[in-house]
């Protein structure tokens, strides 16, 4: 059966944009365009629609308050359509906490260049929201003010994530100790939206949170988050480790690429880097793990229960890439109680 689709947006331009790209896809079928919350609650209840595409910024009732009432009431996968404002980062994240599965970019009116690939891309994000398992929205603040014993900067640790892994990897560090090994992030992100979320997780999190600049010496307590249009790799510096951002292509179809960061794990960290990969479309990170893997890092998949999209992973897990297979709560705990027998240090 197709899969049904909702679009809800106050612009009517961009309703008839979504509605045709969604009509044009055999996979999908259009049940109805809503102009705003009103409507599109009376067409949620009448319909039942897959998926929904829903715009943050609508008169009346905004996309947010929307989303947290429809995801009590009737919970149903949402993409939501963001512009690519600081403004709409900052809103976008709060839609993923309250449940939304992902976010697309508001297409460029009056450019037609790139319309195909924006098209694919959201019939594609489309089809994995109709697929995902919707997660509890997680709200809660890091109570825990655990420290290790540390003794060095020659541990790391890596993670990865695409859909639904704004929430899943702030689930796993806020409970990081203030002074838990460096951490390398690379999440599916656009330009802008990196730089909100690293200023939401240092609010929720022990340990400091930055976008990463380039350079950096990579110091226990601080995690750094790959910025929306590059590449992380690392290098050795001596004792120490340093980050570099990298201008290349897409890897893996993404930039920043997982599979580019625990590539450079593998080559230049070896035994002494664990591998996280989270939930999220595709395979990005799936080879780069199994790479990991294979120079004697310890690695840790999220399990299909509690994936959003189990795509990555269940690559990585087929692949031979995975030393252990988690659910989310148990991964910190699992990262941390392996960087204890690598010797990284001891939780006080």
């Amino acid at each position: 059966m197709p899969i049904k689709v909702l679009v809800v947006d106050d612009s009517a331009l961009i309703r008839h944009i979504l509605s045709e790209i969604v009509t044009r896809e055999p996979a999908l079928t259009l049940v109805g365009a809503a102009p705003d919350a009103y409507v599109a609650k009376r067409m949620v209840q009448e319909f039942k629609p897959d998926v929904i595409t829903l715009d943050i910024e609508m008169p009346k009732v905004d996309g947010l308050r929307f989303l947290e009432v429809m995801m009590k009431a009737m919970p149903t996968p949402v993409v939501m359509i963001s512009t690519l404002t600081e403004r709409g980062a900052d809103a976008t994240l709060r839609a993923l906490e309250l449940g939304a599965v992902d976010f697309m970019a508001k297409p460029k009116l009056g450019v037609a260049e790139g319309m195909a690939e924006y098209a694919a891309l959201i019939v594609e994000k489309i089809k994995a929201a109709a697929n995902s398992t919707l997660g509890h929205p997680t709200q809660t603040r890091c109570t825990k003010h655990a420290s290790m014993r540390y003794t060095g900067t020659e541990k790391l640790i890596g993670i990865g994530a695409s859909t639904g892994g704004t929430e899943a990897i702030k689930d796993v560090i806020m409970h990081f100790p203030r002074n838990a090994p460096a951490t390398i992030i690379s999440q599916h992100m656009p330009p802008g939206f990196t730089t909100t979320y690293a200023k939401r997780l240092d609010s929720l999190c022990e340990i400091t949170v930055k976008e990463a600049q380039g350079g950096e010496r990579l110091l226990p307590g601080f995690a750094y988050l790959a910025p929306g249009n590059r590449h992380v790799k690392i290098e050795r510096s001596g004792a120490d480790y340093r980050l570099i951002l990298d201008d290349g292509p897409k890897v893996s179809g993404h930039k920043p690429s997982v599979d580019v960061m625990f590539n450079s794990l593998a080559e230049h960290a070896g035994a002494n880097a664990v591998g996280v990969l989270l939930t999220g479309m595709g395979r990005d990170g799936a080879a780069g793990l199994k790479h990991m893997h294979s120079r004697g890092s310890i690695t840790f998949c999220q399990d299909e229960k509690t994936c959003v999209i189990f795509g990555m992973p269940k690559v990585a897990i087929e692949m031979g890439g995975a030393s252990y297979v988690k659910p989310l709560e148990a991964l910190s705990d699992a990262i941390l109680d392996t960087l204890e027998s690598m010797g990284a240090g001891t939780r006080l």
